[in-house]
């Protein structure tokens, strides 16, 4: 039982598929009983007109049905009812209800019963007006002050206030700039009334004033004069609120507390009777409606707000005091007094949920049952405690971090590729160089063990690679319902793909409202993109596979080309792409190799990959557990160079194009705002030759457009081409080191770390990182050189580096690595031991250089933050001893030692004669640096000696041209 939560008192549903708002209810005693206990009036727009008295009861059923005093269908719409003294000759309450075009007042009787049924109650017309226009909502009051009745004023859709004194029409009058219907209410103290218009301005107007303004006989055009007698309508004050208001109403429970509140959309406003604000609270959530209801304190109002999260707030003023959740939201909230309880708060839905509740808790007389103490057992606790310890060491072990998948899933996707390529292309390219571009059909099946909403899949296929539909947009599903949705995928460019593994995510949410999001992977045919053909006359690449099997007949392997292949033997196979590469693979009769041949390294890519997954799939079907497949051939690093060469001076291409088109543009508008001016000026001049210049740099500007959009096309290509052939790599290296799973994942992950490139980041940037990363964690030569990779560095921000020689000494550098015995971890980081004096050794918001090649000339470029703390001094004595330079002499003095050491290790042994003249060399060096030293000194020494002698001189002929200054002043005064 929680204690925020509104109590059910009584409840009531009324009938099915109505419709109610916020005037379709009010409280009081309608039927004049005299026990000062209220009766709840409730109208619907289907025209049904429903009075209760409700008392507590057990079931729901019998207590509305006893509570129902009245029910009377009056074939028009109920917009408001209200209960007050309409009838000019009696004091009684009556009921008027108000409808599109008429306004009804009925008086509410009740005759006792001589059965067992109870008192039946009846309801009499009294008199009706019907209304010219149709009206929005009314108020009623004690209009210019007349007390005994009440008067009702009613406010029509085109903006007319029609004012009526019991059963007469009083007057009627427009409202100024009128647009929309707002909320109007009747403030008794002014003796005006209160409305929101359009404008969403509250706006007040004094009866006075209505009663004394321009009759409203046919509605006139505000600028036009006036035609009859009387004055323009004008409000007496106005505020500007900003939003539209939800509801008014008037607080008048004491002098100091009156105030008018206003809910808005946002915010609630509460001002003092001459319009102003005396406070305003922001709120956090969209309300519906509210009610205020007493003052607790003095100056302080005490209001009921509801709002869309079905929740009952109590705020004084702006203070929230407490919360309450409803099992509906409301429109219209009151508070009644029946005969068991005092201060029932009542509340309607827009469906027509009728609730009368209180706040708080019932009592609870449950008392828990006292627990016999008993002893621990101490061993019986022990043994617990190593069991959670062994638990809790063998998950902090684990290096996933990743959460493990769940047993069941809400949701199973299954993609079904089909076996034969769709009778009729779907493709958008028919054909490419005579062949037809073919597509295939791919169904997908969602199944669902709970209740699914709002799910949504998607598919991701990778360029140049596309699909008919990307996105199915599927309806809610129940436990057990399953769902399939097909499309067709097809090559869409006249170029290679570099992957034709595909994905599906599906997001949805649960019951609860939790978004959740699964996926799944599928592969497309080989057949998509290729076709059998005759073999080339002469290939450029070729790579050799080794395996220890008896050489396979190709055409069981690839039996989807072998049907129309012209090899009769089955140890060759061409197959040529859509876009033209072709690709021969050859199996040995003799040996137990393979071989592929093309004239396009990224070509070699994908049947290579097919190639090695039927032969896994071949031998474990047949039951061969020791197949071992390996790559011994030389690695095309060259050729791989070239590609990334071809791809980064796009890059480049299209930065700079990006560049040109950029100053193009801000030339034309510079232009463009120098003819404005021209054009603008009273006394036109002479253009100058700008409208030539003008069009010059537009055309200039669409030329640029074009050569970048084309040029951007080529990127594209570019970076699928240079995917291909990373992929190949990766491939070979995996073979020729015969490297596991995880090791092949994170060398993919180094060399392609981009799907596609961005203006911000690039493949080129990317992968040299992380193969840095590689070089520095688990590839590094020393423990040092990796101690010191995992000190924390603050390096240069990735961008477009200036060429690839770094990237292809660090590649080049990573094969020969891994050729060495390196082996690819990721947990090598974790495990590393750092030891204390080594936390030092990294330069400070720099990178460490990598260890290069014995031979190689060139060395790494370090980052500018690095350089500057090795350039700043050479290393000395001196130097070493002082504590605050320490790591930055160390850091230097540690990277040419370890590069020192890796060359060593990967060049072999030198001769110490070559040791002697490096050792002479550094030798020359250092007397040589300290003979320039003090060559300076000795220069620093004498240019010193020589200022300070010409500082004499000059002092010296100051004093004498002083003396005979003086002399001659002497004569002249005597």
């Amino acid at each position: 039982m929680s204690l925020f939560k509104a109590r059910d008192w009584w409840s009531a549903v009324l009938g099915e598929g109505e419709e109610f708002d916020q005037g379709c209810l009010c409280v009081g005693d309608v039927d004049n009983s005299g026990t000062g206990h209220d009766k709840l009036v409730v109208g619907s727009y289907m025209g049904m007109l429903r009075i209760f008295s409700p008392h507590g009861a057990k079931s729901s059923e019998s207590a509305a049905v006893d509570a129902q005093l009245l029910e009377v269908h009056l074939q028009n719409a109920i917009i408001q009812v209200e209960v007050g003294k309409f009838v000019s000759c009696s004091d009684l309450l009556h009921l008027a209800v108000l409808h599109p075009r008429k306004l009804s007042v009925f008086a509410v009787s009740a005759t006792a019963g001589n059965v067992e049924h109870g008192d039946q109650y009846q309801l009499k017309l009294v008199y009706e007006h019907n209304l010219q226009r149709t009206a929005c909502n009314m108020t009623f009051g004690t209009f210019g002050g007349v007390t005994g009745h009440h008067s009702v004023c009613i406010q029509s859709m085109d903006g007319m206030l029609m004012f009526f004194e019991q059963d007469s029409f009083s007057f009627g009058r427009f409202l100024p700039g009128f647009l929309l219907p707002g909320p109007l209410l009747y403030n008794p103290r002014s003796d005006s009334f209160l409305t929101v218009s359009s404008a969403h301005q509250l706006e007040s107007y004094r009866y006075e004033t209505l009663a004394v303004a321009t009759e409203a006989e046919t509605r006139q055009d505000p600028d036009q004069p006036i035609k009859t007698g009387g004055k323009r309508l004008a409000p007496d004050w106005s505020l500007v609120l900003g939003e539209a208001a939800l509801e008014l109403s008037v607080a008048s429970f004491s002098h100091s507390s009156s105030s008018i509140l206003v809910l808005g959309e946002r915010n609630l406003y509460s001002l003092r009777d001459n319009g102003q604000l005396r406070f305003m609270k922001k709120l956090e959530f969209n309300p519906s409606c509210f009610l205020p209801y007493a003052s607790v304190t003095d100056g302080t109002t005490n209001l009921l707000l509801a709002n869309h999260s079905r929740m009952l707030l109590v705020y004084q003023d702006v203070t929230l005091k407490w919360a309450a959740q409803l099992p509906a939201v409301p429109v219209a909230v009151r508070l009644a007094t029946f005969q068991e309880l005092k201060g029932v708060v009542v509340s309607l839905s827009a469906d027509g949920h009728l609730l009368c509740s209180y706040m708080g808790t019932d009592p609870s007389f449950f008392s828990t049952p006292k627990v016999d103490a008993r002893e621990a057992d101490y061993q019986q606790v022990e043994a617990e405690m190593k069991k959670l310890q062994k638990f809790i060491r063998d998950a902090s072990r684990t290096q996933d971090i990743l959460p493990q998948a769940e047993v069941e899933e809400d949701l199973t996707v299954r993609a079904t590729v089909s076996s034969a390529l769709d009778g009729q292309s779907e493709a958008l390219i028919r054909d490419m160089d005579g062949l037809p571009v073919p597509s295939v059909t791919v169904q997908v099946k969602v199944k669902s063990s709970s209740v699914i909403q709002a799910p949504k899949l998607m598919v991701s296929v990778q360029p140049p690679l596309a699909v008919t539909q990307d996105q199915f947009v599927l309806e809610n599903m129940a436990v057990g319902s399953s769902t399939v949705v097909s499309f067709s995928a097809f090559l869409n460019a006249r170029f290679p793909p570099a992957d034709l593994g595909s994905d599906i995510t599906v997001s949805y949410s649960s019951p609860t409202g939790v978004p959740k999001v699964i996926q799944s992977r599928f592969s497309l045919p080989l057949a998509l993109v290729c076709v059998p053909c005759s073999p080339a006359k002469t290939t450029k690449f070729k790579v050799t596979l080794d395996t220890n099997q008896p050489p396979l007949d190709l055409r069981s392997l690839f039996p989807e080309f072998s049907v129309k292949s012209e090899d009769k033997d089955g140890n060759t196979l061409t197959l040529q792409f859509l876009s033209g590469e072709k690709v021969t693979v050859v199996a040995s009769k003799t040996s137990q190799r393979y071989r592929l041949l093309s004239d396009h390294l990224e070509a070699l890519w994908l049947p290579l990959q097919e190639l090695v997954q039927r032969f896994d799939r071949h031998f474990a079907s047949v039951g061969v557990k020791d197949f071992k497949k390996s790559f011994s051939g030389p690695l095309p690093l060259q050729d791989y160079f070239l590609s990334v060469d071809h791809h980064f001076q796009l890059r480049v291409s299209a930065q700079q194009y990006q560049d040109l088109l950029s100053e193009r543009a801000v030339q034309f508008r510079a232009i463009q705002r120098r003819l404005l001016t021209r054009f603008k000026d009273k006394t036109p001049a002479a253009l100058q030759n700008l409208d030539t210049l003008l069009d010059a740099t537009y055309n200039q500007v669409m030329s640029l457009a074009d050569a970048a959009q084309e040029t951007q096309a080529r990127l594209e290509e570019a970076l699928v081409r240079l995917r291909s052939c990373s992929h190949l790599l990766v491939l070979l290296l995996s073979l020729w080191q015969n490297l596991n799973q995880e090791q092949s994942s994170i060398l993919e992950a180094s060399l392609l770390p981009l799907l596609q490139d961005t203006p911000q980041l690039g493949w080129e940037e990317s992968c040299d990182a992380a193969v840095s990363h590689l070089l520095r964690s688990c590839l590094s030569r020393s423990p040092k050189d990796q101690a010191t990779s995992l000190a924390p560095a603050g390096g240069p921000l990735l961008g477009l580096p200036r060429d690839t020689a770094a990237l292809k000494r660090h590649i080049t550098l990573l094969c020969e690595r891994l050729a060495k015995g390196g082996r690819l971890s990721l947990s090598s980081e974790a495990q590393a031991q750092v030891p204390a004096q080594v936390h030092s050794l990294a330069a400070p918001g720099g990178v460490e250089s990598i260890a290069e090649l014995a031979g190689d000339g060139d060395q790494l470029a370090l980052p500018q933050e690095a350089t500057k703390f090795i350039k700043k001094k050479q290393p000395s004595k001196k130097v070493k001893k002082e504590k605050k330079e320490a790591p930055e002499v160390s850091s230097t003095t540690t990277s040419s030692s370890l590069k020192e050491e890796e060359d060593a290790a990967e060049g072999g042994e030198e001769p110490k004669k070559e040791k002697k003249e490096k050792k002479e060399q550094s030798k020359e060096k250092k007397e040589s640096r300290k003979e320039a030293s003090k060559e300076e000194v000795k220069k620093e020494s004498s240019s010193s000696k020589e200022k300070k002698e010409q500082d004499k001189k000059v002092s010296k002929r100051s004093t004498v041209k002083v003396k005979e200054k003086k002399k001659e002043a002497e004569p002249g005064e005597g």
